[in-house]
């Protein structure tokens, strides 16, 4: 093959814990009859929530096929990259098993928000229920080097105030804000998605909606804006170019000798999917890969009724921008090249495009 595929997978593949019934039957058309991919396939989730190999694991019943955790990158994936951090004391913000995450992603010294608001419990003040008895404060002898915003969080009031409290005490919680606290110390974030599809017939706030949050706040209290060091998960330059990474690592694997020529991402967001693949594509005049292909479904985000309209590029490049602050909007990379109803007719047009016989 001399293509490969982007697949998002909330929308795409599932909704919230419910599998989309166009998945299975597009994935039978993935794999041989030993279960072997026929294309390099690799899973781009601005989830961040769980371990890749967990995340494998759940595709590989929810498809029917075997998924290896080399082709599932979470929004986190890139941050192994950051090696200049990992020695460093970091505070770590999201929900699931965040320690095991940033173990393995390489951090040695994670911590949790719910272990800094144990060893500071007067810094939590909003839920007058969960105020300290006793006011005392507990023993902390980390200092926090770094925040990395893994994805949005259980207690936002908590997450959104301890985050404040650290990067305005330059990493010493407790102590008076400091008059003269810009730049504040690194900030590093994953998923910028603003909403996403579950169960609900309505997209829900995403982690996107708590860094709003976080950015307001900051900028309220200090006049300045909220800096990231860095941007990862969809659709950020880093992302792509670690997906990239790993499906040219998969036709190496597989002894492929054609070169990856084409790569189709499939998503249902125009503000991560479509604009991140187009994005990508303006920058591959540098990269392997000649072109980077956006195949927009509309089972998650985008979902157009009763039908696709004929203008809809039109209605697209009118729609209120949904992406992160620091990424500028440009109608021409929230237009997809193809729009299809569902995962399945994705594959089955990339196939027809690529004229490509399993």
């Amino acid at each position: 093959p001399s293509f490969g595929f982007l697949f998002d997978i909330d929308g795409v593949l599932v909704r919230g814990k419910t599998p989309i019934p166009a998945a299975r039957t597009a994935f039978q058309k993935l794999v041989n009859s030993q279960g072997q991919f026929l294309v390099p396939v690799v899973f781009v989730t601005n989830a961040g929530n769980c371990l890749r190999q967990n995340k494998a694991d759940q595709l590989s019943h929810l498809l029917g096929v075997p998924i290896s955790q080399d082709q599932v990158m979470m929004s986190h994936s890139p941050l192994r990259m950051f090696k200049h951090y990992h020695e460093k004391c970091v505070l770590v913000s999201g929900q699931g098993p965040l320690l095991d995450i940033a173990q393995d992603l390489g951090f040695c010294q994670p911590i949790t928000i719910d272990t800094l608001r144990e060893k500071r419990p007067l810094l939590d003040a909003v839920d007058h229920d969960r105020r300290p008895k006793v006011l005392v404060s507990g023993d902390f002898c980390f200092k926090p080097l770094s925040v990395v915003l893994f994805g949005e969080p259980v207690r936002w009031e908590t997450s959104l105030q301890l985050i404040i409290d650290v990067l305005l005490t330059s990493g010493y919680p407790g102590n008076p804000y400091e008059q003269q606290n810009h730049p504040h110390i690194p900030v590093l974030a994953c998923n910028m998605d603003l909403m996403w599809v579950a169960e609900a017939q309505s997209p829900r706030f995403g982690h996107g909606t708590f860094m709003v949050c976080l950015e307001n706040i900051y900028k309220k209290i200090t006049g300045k804006d909220l800096k990231y060091e860095a941007l990862m998960g969809k659709p950020s330059r880093l992302t792509y170019q670690y997906a990239e990474h790993l499906i040219r690592a998969q036709a190496l694997q597989r002894s492929w000798e054609q070169p990856i020529q084409t790569l189709y991402a499939v998503g249902d967001n125009l503000m991560t999917d479509v604009y991140g693949a187009n994005l990508w594509e303006n920058e591959l005049a540098s990269a392997a890969a000649a072109r980077c292909r956006s195949v927009l479904v509309c089972t998650g985000v985008y979902s157009p009724h009763p039908e696709v309209p004929p203008d809809s590029r039109d209605s697209i490049a009118g729609a209120a921008f949904h992406g992160h602050r620091d990424f500028r909007f440009d109608p021409g990379l929230v237009e997809p090249d193809h729009i299809v109803p569902d995962v399945d007719a994705a594959v089955d047009l990339v196939f027809q495009l690529e004229n490509f016989v399993p």
